[in-house]
């Protein structure tokens, strides 16, 4: 098994609790540890996984709790900075009477990651570079800490995995920067995963098979498309095969997808490197199949990190 890094954003949820309420009239939160990286690093670290932890957080309590929330699940966080100057990123998100979110987003430590602090980090032990954007295309320090990984991951013939995370509360009016950023990355990726809505964005088709169709033609990477209840859109080398979801009587889907990339990742990670490229339809149908099982099992339990608590790679073999 090989080592696995995960960069990006590491921030606090402050979920509003107070039903139908804006932020400005709202009194009640629940602080739940968050970022999409962040996600997919602990839910590595529950199934077993080798895996570290590249983001930055500020020297604060909200700080300290994404750190030690990290090493409880098994995650490395020798790579997790801590920044005197920037206190750690929040998100405060509720959902109004109308069934819009009213989101505010407090940028901090998390987008000032910088290159010298990730200098070292990509050994040959490492297998696995792991991508999810979300705030790492907003303008600053990580933004060009990303794409210097990136060229490094692929110069060290790291694996590349890729998640866009698009939030299109935080790139409403900057849509074509963020679309041009991901574009990128699909190319120099060796898998990455797509929901649909993100799949039209990208490809700028008005249905997902189009979009399926456009990507692979747009990307040599193995992909993946989720459906939800519909199951996931796997293609590879152009071939595309529809694997169904797993039942599952929902609570929460926060988290889902994070847990189903963390699956992909641990899988992989089991491959000796040299031959996770010479994987074939059928490999990645098992794959696939297991991380869908993975995704259902987040969704039971409430909240992302409470339900990666309860993953294992047992589950694979149910």
């Amino acid at each position: 098994m090989h080592t696995i890094i995960c960069i990006g954003e590491a921030l606090i949820d402050m979920i509003c609790t107070d039903k139908g309420k804006s932020l400005e009239t709202s009194e009640h939160f629940l602080k739940k540890t968050g970022g999409a990286p962040t996600n997919v690093a602990a839910a590595i670290a529950a199934l077993g996984g080798r895996i570290q932890l590249a983001a930055k957080v500020g020297n604060d309590p909200f700080g300290h709790q994404l750190i030690h929330t990290m090493q409880d699940f098994g995650v490395d966080t020798q790579w997790m900075q801590t920044s005197n100057e920037h206190f750690t990123t929040f998100a405060f998100v509720s959902l109004k009477e109308d069934g819009e979110r009213d989101f505010v987003f407090n940028r901090g430590a998390d987008g000032y990651l910088m290159q010298q602090e990730t200098h070292g980090m990509l050994t040959n032990d490492t297998g696995i570079v792991h991508f999810g954007s979300a705030t790492a295309f907003l303008p600053g320090p990580l933004q060009e800490t990303y794409r210097t990984l990136l060229k490094e991951a692929k110069a060290k013939n790291c694996f590349v995995s890729f998640d866009p995370n698009y939030r299109h509360l935080l790139f409403a009016h900057q849509q074509q920067n963020f679309i041009h950023q991901s574009l990128y990355f699909l190319q120099e990726s060796d898998f990455f995963k797509v929901s649909d809505e993100e799949a039209m964005l990208l490809s700028g088709c008005s249905s997902v098979a189009d979009a399926a169709n456009w990507l692979a033609n747009f990307s040599n990477a193995v992909f993946c498309i989720t459906l939800g209840k519909e199951g996931t859109l796997l293609c590879y080398q152009k071939q595309q095969i529809t694997i169904p979801s797993i039942p599952v009587e929902v609570v929460d889907t926060t988290g889902a997808g994070d847990a189903f990339v963390g699956a992909v990742l641990y899988q992989l990670s089991c491959v000796e490197k040299n031959k996770m490229m010479q994987l074939n339809i059928n490999n990645w149908q098992e794959i696939v199949i297991n991380a869908n099982k993975a995704g259902a099992r987040t969704c039971a339990y409430m909240g992302a990190m409470e339900a990666f608590k309860h993953l294992n790679s047992d589950i694979f073999k149910a």
